[in-house]
């Protein structure tokens, strides 16, 4: 019986060693499961091509990102809200009529949002447009009061302005009649006031202004003739009496031009040089009188009213 056994044991190891072995599946798998794959690809219907001149359209595939990474910074979004607001005010100033049509709900309620702004302080679609009669409200009677006033006051300056306009006017006209000029062109000084020689009686009261014979003789301010005719030493003279009663006496003319009672203007020609009277040689005799009796420095008078010998 042993003997049997372990000849049967030795059978079964020979026999199990003389059996093939089977090849590893892995290989067959693959090429099964390709096989497999083209068929279903085959069976799968697939899209039509798309047409000539079309442009197929690419299908993208949105990230997943969380919500608040794809807002914008906290910062912009207030720019943003700002923006809103000061375009709303510029609307509103150009058109203040149709400004609540313009704006936009969602606008108002993200500019509230972010800049904490109230109903009261945005426009909204029932709010009236504000202008700025409303703001500045009613004149108060006192206001009224003093614009009336000042309109009253106003009044009286321009009243005053024209009196004043009207005596300036009055003054220029009485300083153009009272402006003193030369008597003569081309002349030369031959006598003073005051000097003293055996061709006259007494001093000197008058100022020599010696020229050619005929030489035109001016009225020296304006005023009315009171006087033309010979006087003795004087020869022929002519007196024009000023407005304020002083007198002017031209003497030793050889004409006159001017008779009583003309009223003359500054410069206009009354006579011309004479040698007439007592006289060396044909000249002007100027006298000035403020009183018939009373002669005084022609040449002082003449500088006094802006006219230099």
């Amino acid at each position: 019986m042993p003997e049997s056994r372990s000849t049967t044991h030795a059978a079964t190891r020979e026999g199990a060693r003389s059996k093939p072995r089977k090849a590893a599946p892995v290989a067959g798998a693959r090429v099964a499961s390709r096989a497999a794959a083209k068929s279903a690809a085959k069976a799968v219907p697939q899209p039509a091509a798309p047409a000539p001149g079309r442009r197929k359209a690419a299908k993208h595939t949105a990230r997943s990102t969380p919500l608040f990474r794809r807002l914008p910074s906290a910062p912009v979004l207030v720019g943003v809200a700002a923006l809103a607001i000061s375009a709303g005010g510029a609307i509103s100033a150009a058109d203040p009529d149709h400004v609540t049509d313009r704006m936009d709900t969602g606008t108002v309620a993200a500019a509230q949002m972010f800049t904490g702004a109230t109903d009261a302080g945005l426009l909204s679609r029932d709010a009236a447009p504000v202008s700025r009669t409303a703001r500045r409200g009613p004149v108060s009677a006192p206001d009224a009061e003093l614009v009336a006033e000042a309109e009253a006051q106003a009044r009286q300056r321009n009243t005053a302005l024209e009196a004043y306009a009207e005596k300036a006017a009055q003054q220029a006209l009485k300083l153009e009649k009272n402006q003193w000029v030369l008597p003569v062109d081309g002349y030369r000084i031959t006598a003073t006031f005051g000097m003293s020689s055996g061709l006259w009686a007494h001093n000197h009261t008058g100022l020599d202004f010696a020229a050619p014979s005929g030489t035109p003789i001016r009225a020296v301010a304006g005023g009315v003739v009171t006087s033309t005719g010979y006087d003795g030493a004087y020869g022929n003279k002519t007196v024009i009496t000023l407005e304020d009663g002083t007198e002017i006496w031209y003497c030793h003319q050889t004409s006159y031009l001017v008779s009583t009672g003309d009223s003359v203007a500054p410069g206009e020609v009354i006579g011309s040089i004479g040698s007439t009277g007592h006289v060396t040689g044909p000249h002007l005799h100027l006298e000035v009188r403020p009183s018939p009796d009373t002669p005084v420095d022609p040449y002082a008078q003449l500088v006094e009213h802006g006219v230099q010998p």
